[in-house]
C-alpha cells in the first residue's frame, strides 16, 4: 500500500456500558478517524487478500478463489489474473495516515511502453500502451520501447498548516465514532445526547477505557466492519470477541 507509516499504534478512549457489555462510542483523533476513512479507498481484491480467503463472510472469498483455479484455457489472453487479485492500491491522499493494516504490494509493477522510434516523430509520441505488442497508430512499429514512471512530489502549500496534514479529517477537533463506526465531531451537547438516545439510564455503569490500536487490531476492525453493526465492542471487548453481532 503507498501509505505513509506514520505511528505503529494509535489509541482512542471507549465508554463502555459495563452493565450492558457494549461500547457506546469512542473519542479518537484525527490519526484513528484517517484510518476509518481510509479503508474506503482498499479495492475488494485488498481486503479479501488481507481478511484470506477462510475469514471472509459471504461468497466474496469464493469468487475470490474461483480466479485463482479458473484454468487459463478459460481466460482471455491478455487478461492478467493480478488485475482482480492483486489490484494497484496508491491513492496520493493516504499520505500521513496510520499504517494499521499489514502492506500488501502487488507482485508486478507498470509497465508503459511508447514507439521504439518515438525520438524521431513528434506523432508517435503520442501513444503509449501498457502493451508491448502493440502497434503505433502513426507508424505501425512495435511500441516496445519502456517508459519510465516518476512519481509527482508531494504538494506542498503555504496557506495553512492543516493543508499540510495529510490524511483526510482536520486535526484541530475531537472525533466521536459510535459502535457502529458513524462519524461525527465531538461536543459536550452531542455526547449527552447520545447518552439519551442510546437509552442510558445507569451512569454510574459507565466506564471509560484507553485502548491502542495496532495492526492485529486495525484487521479486526476491517472484519468486525464487514459483518457486524457493532464493531467497537467485538472488537475490544474480549468478552465479546467470538461472538459475530449484527443489528
Amino acid at each position: 500500500m503507498a501509505t505513509t507509516a506514520v505511528a505503529a499504534t494509535v489509541s482512542l478512549k471507549l465508554l463502555v456500558d459495563t452493565k450492558g457489555q457494549r461500547v457506546l462510542y469512542a473519542e479518537a483523533g484525527k490519526d484513528f478517524v484517517d484510518f476509518l476513512f481510509n479503508i474506503l479507498l482498499l479495492p475488494v481484491g485488498t481486503v479479501i487478500r488481507l481478511l484470506t480467503k477462510e475469514a471472509m463472510v459471504g461468497s466474496l472469498g469464493n469468487l475470490y478463489r474461483s480466479v485463482e483455479n479458473l484454468g487459463d484455457a478459460y481466460i482471455m489472453p491478455k487478461t492478467n489474473r493480478d488485475t482482480l487479485l492483486k489490484p494497484k492500491y496508491s491513492p496520493s491522499s493516504a499520505t500521513n495516515v496510520p499504517l494499521l493494516l499489514p502492506t500488501i504490494r502487488s507482485s508486478t509493477k507498470p509497465r508503459i511502453y511508447h514507439c521504439s522510434i518515438c525520438r524521431y516523430s513528434s506523432n508517435c509520441r503520442l501513444y503509449y500502451t501498457n502493451d508491448p505488442t502493440t502497434t503505433c497508430p502513426t507508424c505501425s512499429r512495435a511500441m516496445n520501447s519502456r517508459v519510465t514512471l516518476v512519481n509527482p512530489p508531494n504538494k506542498a502549500s503555504t496557506s495553512s498548516s492543516s493543508a499540510n496534514e495529510g490524511g483526510y479529517v482536520k486535526g484541530v477537533v475531537t472525533y466521536t465514532i459510535m459502535d457502529d463506526l458513524t462519524v461525527t465531531p465531538m461536543s459536550t451537547i452531542s455526547s449527552l445526547a447520545m447518552l439519551s438516545k442510546l437509552n442510558v439510564k445507569q451512569v454510574d455503569a459507565l466506564e471509560e477505557k484507553v485502548v491502542n490500536v495496532g495492526m492485529k487490531e486495525g484487521l479486526k476492525l476491517l472484519k468486525a466492519s464487514l459483518q457486524s453493526t457493532a464493531v467497537l465492542t467485538d472488537v475490544f471487548l474480549s468478552q465479546k470477541a467470538g461472538k459475530k453481532r449484527c443489528r
